[in-house]
């Protein structure tokens, strides 16, 4: 098998086993839905549910900034109800921690029950054998001696009311002298004792995992001599994965135990456009500890029968009347821009004021990178109603590093904003209605097609830099996303953008250069 399981901006994996089948969430910052679901019977081959998060009455996340929203969501299941308990950051109507709950995994899930008394982030829950629920978290520690110092908490959960009970206890303030962001906790018992997994060194190329245990749930924890039990940071940044880190635990019911966590893959110069990714390893025990491999590229999987799900087509015609799980929006959507039946057989979009460059949720319906190498294909009707306005394909990092190939009904252009700073690359004559638009990466080589007919592709202007997409360069959390983007730039409009199909397919890194046609579509493009 091949890791990443799975690739594109999925980090903060946490995992769940109920008998045979297995369940796992990953982080969604910013992006609406949140937190997406994913099934699995071998933990290799995983299927998307839909998401927690799908409601606004769920999420809000009006103005939140770029790698704000939801961090590190924990699942666990317990007499037949699954629990989800996750942390919204710096929301400017809600914010904190709270948990929700189903009894399908695919949902709905209830509205939160939040937890005031619950400080910092990165909360877990852990459901003891003796009936209690304990929730750990994050937060800076008390006093704070020096920058990124936290500790780790543990307080009683009453089911009952939703509401912390009883008292505090700090059990453990990281690893290593001088530890930085001890975070993302996670609590198991194992043979009678406690074992405490967290995070270390913050999520980048000094990310970390470390292990303590305790024979009782309050501490004290004593840390595993050996610590870490995983991470690449010795390995060089020349390593093919780096940042190995957030991780937790399952067991097989044959008894092998297994890692979900997440990892980067750089390429080109250590550039991560990708994001944090899904990674799996195998855990042994050893003196009564958790010992870790470096986590490879390729590794034997778990010892269950393969179950792999239908593969999910490259094209999406927008056949349905619901998008598709894949899809997301920036923030939360407080009015239907998007249609599917509008016009059948077509994804519109209404422009509206808002753009990709406001802290806003614009008119934009996009999916993640999911590999280095890839093309993404699309065809726009629109023709504009006043100055000003755009439609066709983003490619996004955050607000103020973003590539896009838009037309303006007279004219198609690429734009390229990094720092905030916005830069016309290309642009030549088109005319309103149909346009078909296409990009083609090969590492950070992102080039840019258009056509007006089918079979008369033309490259528009040179090479694009995909180096703005990266995550290292911005300091966020996220991987980049591409989409469908139409907006009125500021000003009223009645016009809409009616896109009749998307196409997305990873590349290998020895494929030829644009070869003019759709990738898994129906339909040729020669």
């Amino acid at each position: 098998m091949n890791n990443p399981i799975l690739p594109g901006s999925y980090p903060d994996p946490s995992v769940c086993r109920v008998g045979d089948d297995y369940y796992l969430v990953t982080s969604t910052f910013e992006w609406f839905p949140g937190v997406p679901i994913f099934h699995s019977r071998d933990l290799v081959n995983w299927r998307q549910l839909g998401h927690v998060l799908d409601r606004p009455s769920q999420l809000e996340l009006d103005g939140i900034r770029p790698s704000g929203g939801i961090y590190a969501p924990t699942i666990r299941h317990h007499d037949g109800v699954f629990y989800m308990i996750t942390t919204l950051v710096d929301g400017q109507v809600t914010e904190g921690n709270f948990v929700v709950t189903a009894t399908d995994p695919a949902g709905p899930w209830s509205d939160p029950h939040w937890l005031p008394e619950a400080e910092g982030f990165d909360p877990s829950l852990f459901f003891d054998d003796d009936g209690r629920v304990w929730v750990t978290g994050t937060r800076p520690a008390k006093p704070l001696e020096y920058e990124g110092q936290t500790e780790i908490w543990l307080r009683e959960l009453d089911l009952a009311t939703m509401a912390l009970t009883g008292p505090e206890h700090v059990i453990w303030g990281g690893a290593l002298r001088g530890a930085i962001w001890s975070e993302g906790p996670h609590l198991y018992k194992v043979d009678g004792l406690y074992y405490l997994l967290t995070a270390e060194g913050g999520t980048a190329h000094d990310h970390a995992v470390v292990v303590a245990r305790s024979d009782r749930i309050a501490g004290p924890y004593t840390g595993n001599p050996r610590n870490p039990v995983l991470t690449h940071r010795h390995l060089g940044r020349d390593h093919p994965i780096v940042g190995t880190g957030h991780a937790d635990l399952v067991r097989t019911p044959p008894g092998e135990w297994w890692m979900v966590l997440l990892a980067m893959r750089p390429h080109d110069g250590y550039t991560l456009n990708l994001g944090r990714e899904t990674f799996l390893a195998p855990v042994r025990w050893e003196d009564g500890w958790p010992v870790v491999p470096a986590v490879p590229p390729a590794l034997t999987p778990p010892a269950l029968p393969e179950h792999r799900w239908p593969a999910e087509p490259a094209c999406d015609h927008f056949d349905s009347v619901r998008l598709a799980h894949c899809w997301n929006h920036l923030r939360t959507p407080r009015e239907p821009y998007w249609s599917l039946t509008d016009r059948p057989g077509h994804l519109r979009l209404r422009l509206r004021p808002e753009s990709l460059t406001d802290l806003a949720s614009p008119s934009f319906v996009a999916r993640r990178l999911r590999h280095r190498d890839f093309a993404a294909f699309t065809v726009v009707d629109f023709t504009p109603d006043g100055p000003g306005q755009c439609a066709g394909l983003a490619l996004v990092q955050n607000h103020d590093h973003l590539i896009l190939l838009v037309t303006a009904g007279d004219e198609v252009r690429v734009v390229r904003r990094e720092g905030g700073v916005e830069e016309v690359l290309a642009a030549e004559p088109a005319r309103p209605g149909r346009l078909y638009l296409g990009v083609e990466a090969h590492g950070q080589e992102y080039r840019m097609r258009c056509a007006a007919e089918a079979g008369e592709w033309r490259p528009l202007g040179d090479v694009v830099d995909g180096r703005v997409l990266c995550m290292a360069a911005t300091g966020g959390f996220t991987g980049a996303y591409v989409g469908m983007y139409a907006s009125s730039n500021g000003t009223a409009s009645a016009a809409v953008a009616d896109f009749d199909w998307f196409e997305y397919a990873g590349l290998s890194p020895s494929a030829p250069a644009f070869s003019g046609r759709r990738l898994g579509g129906s339909a040729s493009l020669r």
